[in-house]
């Protein structure tokens, strides 16, 4: 998984308009060869196609009658239909009762079309423009679905159509928009949760991001399962960060400072015993890195630097390999001649 902006280079002279003219007119070469479909358009509803035959045959002059063809259409999986004759329900008659469900049944069928971006906009407009609408918290449950989804990998769409790129900043920005949503909801807990994943799941993790987003979950839910979880995923995401930055022994102590809590906090926990471990084998590396820095210290005939360091190591791990060789190296610089 990776985030990407993809570059567009032109030859010389080759100007941006004159490319995206040129695909406009492709794109809409291309699909009145693929289509008869008459192309139709109504103010305040914009451009849409027509069977043969049929054209304006769907569209009602009672927001009643048309939101009947919008729902007939879309128990069919008529899509194509449903969400024109609910698109016209929202347009034309927004605050008549059948406007807030002619919008979910919208958000529906860009999500059935695997629209996922505009089904999220779709729902997200549901959720602004008619806050008390009955299915509230089911319309948060889909966002949170299509946000999942994206966490996966899968691609953004360039207009709707076109796969382009996956992006965990974009999928953050979705997560964030869920809690705002519903910030009591089921799914808020679990969306700041995944907002951590999210930041590590990029191509280069952002460990530092993705431990602020788990320590947020481990403070506001720690009353939930979510916050046991959140904790012990800051410890891991710490750990991580420690095994690859080379002798930032600052990291290892918070990994291990967040472990010994977790341990603490929820000694009935079966992850009790793995975090002990990672524990253990953090204070090992911290012993390595004060090992290196004292042999560093000692081949520059430093001996206060090396003793220092030395004695670091055992107190970092006194029963590491590293501590019998800085025992030996002790007393072996206390014996140099004064």
């Amino acid at each position: 998984m990776f985030d990407a902006e993809i570059p567009v280079r032109y030859g010389a002279g080759m100007h941006v308009g004159v490319v995206r003219l040129a695909l406009i007119c492709a794109a809409v070469f291309l699909f009145a060869q693929s289509s008869p479909a008459p192309l139709i358009y109504t103010p305040g509803e914009g451009w849409h196609y027509e069977r043969v035959g049929d054209e304006g045959g769907w569209r009602k002059g009672r927001a009643k009658d048309q939101m009947d063809v919008a729902q007939a259409a879309f128990d069919k999986k008529d899509f194509g239909l449903a969400s024109k004759a609910a698109r016209r329900v929202a347009t034309q008659w927004p605050f008549s009762d059948y406007a807030p469900q002619a919008q979910y049944i919208l958000g529906r069928c860009y999500e059935a079309k695997g629209q996922d971006e505009r089904a999220f906009k779709a729902y997200q407009r549901l959720i602004e423009k008619y806050p008390r609408v009955e299915n509230y918290d089911e319309v948060v449950k889909r966002q949170y679905a299509i946000a999942n989804r994206f966490l996966a990998g899968q691609w953004f769409k360039l207009f709707n159509v076109v796969p382009a790129f996956p992006s965990m900043d974009k999928t953050v920005k979705l997560y964030d928009q869920i809690i705002k949503n519903g910030p009591y909801s089921e799914v808020a807990p679990r969306s700041q949760m995944s907002i951590g994943q999210a930041h590590e799941n990029k191509f280069f993790s952002d460990y530092t991001a993705a431990v602020k987003a788990y320590e947020t979950a481990a403070d506001r839910y720690n009353d939930q399962k979510v916050g046991t979880d959140a904790l012990y995923k800051v410890g891991e995401t710490y750990n991580k960060q420690a095994r690859r930055a080379e002798y930032d022994q600052s990291v290892a102590a918070q990994a291990i400072g967040t472990f010994t809590d977790f341990s603490t906090l929820y000694p009935e926990d079966p992850r009790v015993s793995e975090a002990q471990k990672h524990v253990n084998a953090l204070r090992t590396e911290q012993a390595r890195g004060s090992f290196d820095v004292a042999r560093f210290y000692e081949q520059h005939r430093r001996w206060k630097g090396a003793l220092i360091y030395y004695n670091d190591v055992l107190d970092k791990d006194p029963n590491s390999k590293y501590a019998e060789e800085a025992r030996q190296r002790i007393a072996a610089i206390n014996k140099r001649p004064r």
